[in-house]
């Protein structure tokens, strides 16, 4: 054989590689931009953005859904940010899939390539010089056979579930199928309390059976793997990992219709997905359910039941969830992983088909994901932690779809933000004291030292509250329920403000021993048995009503998890407030209760971790803007070339959208809806006035949002008493939004009859008109398309209380973050340019006006005016916060003459051309 010239790589070519995830397991490295040469063929490895992207529906697409995918798929190849920005109904979600998806199958077929590369190059490098070409390439093609054997035993499999689940529902239609049911053999008192020792593979150093009999530890260490769930244990062959998608959004309906969406693409069935949820959106126990509590607790002892069941009973399982496989019985777990492979499924799917073929979705799904290309899942299970370790999800240069991710930010905060009262803090010090004064001389030194770390800790905070509690009691301010003593404290000035005693606890050691021990569980177990003896004889059913409730020791866990972010990070909040209990003879004695709050105040910190392993995060959503909070609160620390963004603008033609300012009433006074002026009844009756007026010259339905449901009910009540609400309603039906969650659907559902049924021959009214609040449940997610939303009218600015002493503290922060960075650059502010924190504040209020704007405008052939009423919307700062493809068309009234003006030629026109058509 002829030694062919090989040049060695450039620092350049090395770049970016498709990494250790890759199709079909490899491990190697491949060279990006690296050119082999075979005889006369040079391969580039490196992507090149497509100019189409056939998988699209709808062909062609529009050209900024064309921009949209171009842009997605750089930016994964390109390893980069990207926040993108594209409304609702311009195909975001297609576009999203359409773009990564094809990256995903681009980036499969090049691994192959590079794998049959580095094996042409390892062949080379190990051939003679006298080895005849045809050796090398007969070893090349065996191994080309190899890699397509690989994929096609996993199309076989995933077709053979398809064939199985469709005899399955042919055998299962039109059957009474029977759910099974816990079995309560094993509902005995548990006789040895060892089963209440901390977990043995906690960091003892000691065998923690130590103290059993032999034949018990033989019959524990036998039934312990048993009675794991069979996806926690390693199987005899590792699973391939590939290269994935993981698409998070805020609801699992929101998943759902991304499921939909795909299966509108080419890809079709092709594509092996994963729909991640909680237990409560997955369980299929209806018995276990139907017991309440807290269902995550309650799923853990029916895997393990430690508390209830007699070791002699291990072996029965009798207390175990009919629907989880045990370890020796691998084979369900994996059939119904195939099947979840099989076709694009989403959470309901996934329940359903757990009931059809009686295995857990929860835990049957956890075991497709490695095998998945593309996983959906909420956004609490991509951002916490330790939800992704639960998951055991390995982000490392897999590719991050964020969608809806306008509210990503207070997102990140909201969950990493830990309340903690006195009442649980005082429960969990009182439980492990009593599990400490039975176990004391049976725990190793490590677990003994490491509990009574945790029991000096848990006292100091506790004196920490009854010291607040004595403050608050010894003031002269009355009333419950309202709090009645507020400080704020760092992380770092709380931890020194419980004393000297507890400064030099590492809380990192305590957070991985609670964990590794489980022993918040084995506590709470314990205890429980200690109440359920005392009342034994007892028929009143408490001790099963305590089953499945959260331990008190998790919420301190979570609490002691926090303290240890950096002090600057976070702030502990402490309020007393007054509260009611009931005493043993029934009467209401009044109490103090202390409520320590953590809330996160960096939240890049959290986020740079799915950053940093991922190879490329997409934000993406119909309002990103203002985009600067996330360059400045999640992105500070990357330079510049790695963020990336983009906008598009809308699908619909710029005559099917009138935007106009209205900041004088038709009495010429000026409308600005500030806090102070909300109460002003002449204010309040002129914008009456001008809904009355608009309402004359909108068809069909208008959706009116207010800043506050406090401001809602004023207006009503004035309105009332002025007469104006009946003025209104010779117009259009009136709704209003209801505070309660259960009712919106039923509001909604009436809505829109009032507009369909105005249509009618003979009806007076024409339309229906809702007012709503910014922020609350109409103003996200919920879709007003065509006739349901004419016209959305924005009133005032929903600027959030200035006040809170939480958002002082985050504005303050962003300040100050703001002030380092500019003194490390060594520049000064720009003159006249606010402060970040006021930024924050004015960003916060925008975010809500234009997902309420994003309410109306749904497809391509819709059409509304947009009204924002309130003087401070002619700002040019404020006007250029609003979404991209509305800002550069707003029309500010100078008086609203020429608002009524502007909407009535907009409204005539569109009457005409319906006329017309």
């Amino acid at each position: 054989m002829v030694n062919e010239r090989k040049e060695p790589p450039s620092d350049e070519t090395i770049a970016s590689s498709p990494g250790p995830h890759s199709a079909l397991g490899t491990q190697k490295r491949v060279v990006e931009q690296k050119s082999w040469t075979s005889g006369e063929t040079r391969l580039d490895l490196h992507l090149p953005t497509p100019t189409s992207f056939t998988a699209f529906p709808y062909d062609p697409p529009y050209s900024i859904q064309l921009d949209l995918m171009r842009y997605i798929y750089t930016s994964v190849e390109s390893r980069k940010i990207a926040i993108a920005e594209s409304p609702t109904g311009t195909g975001k979600t297609l576009s999203l899939l359409c773009g990564t998806l094809t990256w995903l199958l681009d980036e499969e077929d090049r691994s192959r390539k590079g794998q049959l590369m580095a094996v042409e190059e390892t062949l080379k490098g190990e051939s003679n010089d006298d080895d005849p070409p045809w050796v090398l390439k007969q070893s090349l093609e065996f191994h080309r056979r190899e890699l397509e054997a690989s994929g096609q035993a996993m199309s076989e499999r995933l077709e053979r579930a398809r064939k199985k689940e469709e005899q399955l529902r042919r055998k299962e239609n039109g059957r009474v199928r029977k759910k099974p049911k816990l079995s309560h053999t094993a509902e005995l008192e548990v006789k040895d309390d060892d089963l209440f020792l901390p977990e043995s593979g906690s960091d003892t150093g000691v065998d923690d059976y130590r103290h059993l009999s032999a034949d018990v530890r033989e019959m524990l260490r036998k039934y312990e793997d048993r009675d794991k769930p069979a996806l926690l244990l390693d199987s005899e062959e590792k699973e391939p990992i590939c290269t994935k998608i993981y698409y998070a959004s805020r609801t699992h309906t929101q998943l759902s219709q991304t499921i939909s969406e795909l299966k509108k693409t080419s890809f079709g069935e092709n594509i092996r997905v994963v729909p991640l949820g909680s237990r409560r959106n997955m369980c299929i126990n209806e018995e276990l359910r139907a017991k309440g509590g807290d269902l995550d607790e309650g799923c853990r002892e029916l895997l393990t039941d430690e508390k209830r069941v007699d070791m002699k009973l291990l072996a029965k399982k009798g207390n175990r969830c009919p629907y989880m496989p045990p370890a020796d019985d691998q084979s369900k777990i994996l059939d119904f992983r195939d099947h979840i492979l099989a076709i694009p499924r989403d959470i309901e799917d996934i329940v359903t088909l757990g009931n059809d073929l009686h295995t857990c979705p929860y835990y049957g799904s956890r075991r497709a994901i490695a095998q998945a290309q593309l996983v959906t899942l909420p956004y609490n299970l991509l951002l916490l932690k330790r939800s992704r370790e639960a998951l055991e999800i390995d982000l490392a240069d897999q590719i991050v779809v964020i969608d809806e991710a306008h509210n990503l930010i207070d997102t990140i905060l909201s969950i990493h933000t830990i309340p903690l009262t006195s009442t649980v803090l005082r429960a969990s010090l009182s439980q492990l004291q009593i599990y400490l004064g039975k176990f004391k001389a049976r725990l190793s030194p490590k677990n003994a030292l490491h509990l009574r770390r945790l029991v000096l800790f848990l006292t100091a905070m506790d004196k920490f509250c009854q010291d607040t509690m004595d403050r608050a009691a010894a003031t002269s301010m009355q009333g419950r329920g309202t709090s009645i003593q507020d400080q704020m404290l760092g992380a770092g000035a709380f931890v020194n403000a419980l004393g000297p005693k507890v400064r030099d606890v590492n809380l990192l050691e305590v957070d991985k021993y609670l964990r590794e021990s489980k022993i918040a569980r084995k506590i709470s177990g314990y205890c429980e048995k200690v109440v359920d003896d005392s009342e034994k004889g007892n028929k009143s059913g408490s001790s099963s009503a305590r089953r499945g409730v959260t331990p008190p020791l998790h919420a301190v866990e979570s609490f002691l998890l926090a303290l240890t972010n950096a002090s600057e990070d976070g702030r502990i909040f402490v309020s007393a407030t007054h509260s009611t209990t009931t005493a043993s003879n029934a009467t209401a004695k009044p109490s103090i209760v202390v409520q320590l709050k953590y809330q996160l105040l960096n939240p890049a910190e959290h986020f740079k971790e799915v950053v940093d392993s991922a190879r490329s995060v997409v934000l993406a959503g119909g309002t990103m803007h203002p985009i600067s909070d996330f360059q400045s609160q999640l992105f500070g620390y990357f330079h510049q070339g790695k963020l990336t963004s983009f906008a598009c603008g809308h699908v619909v033609p710029e005559e099917n959208l009138k935007c106009v300012v209205v900041g004088k009433g038709a009495r010429g006074s000026e409308m600005t809806f500030t806090y102070g002026q909300r109460g002003n009844k002449e204010l309040m009756a002129e914008l009456g006035q001008a809904i009355l007026n608009f309402i004359n010259l909108i068809p069909d339905g208008v959706v009116v949002f207010l800043p506050s449901y406090a401001f809602l009910h004023a207006i009503r009540a004035a309105w009332d008493e002025a007469g104006i609400l009946i003025k209104i309603a010779t117009k259009k039906k009136i709704f209003y939004e209801p505070q309660e969650t259960g009712e919106v659907e039923v509001v909604l559902r009436e809505y829109a009859e009032a507009i369909r049924s105005s249509n009618s021959a003979g009806q007076t009214l024409t339309g229906a008109i809702i007012f709503a609040v910014v922020g609350a449940k109409l103003s996200e997610g919920l879709n007003f398309t065509d006739k349901l939303a004419r016209a959305v009218v924005l009133v005032g600015l929903p600027f959030a209380n200035r006040e809170s002493v939480e958002l002082k503290e985050r504005m303050k922060y962003v300040a100050d973050l703001e002030k380092k960075d500019l003194a490390r650059q060594g520049v000064d502010k720009k003159a006249g340019t606010q402060d970040a924190g006021a930024e924050l504040y004015e960003n916060l209020c925008m975010k809500a006006v234009n997902q309420s704007i994003g309410r109306a405008i749904r497809h391509r052939g819709d059409w509304a005016g947009l009204i924002l009423i309130d003087s401070r919307y002619a700002s040019a700062r404020i006007r250029a916060k609003l979404p991209g493809w509305i800002g550069k068309d707003v029309i500010v009234a100078d008086k609203f003459g020429s608002a009524m003006k502007e909407l009535g030629s907009f409204y005539r026109g569109k009457k005409a051309g319906a006329g017309a058509s």
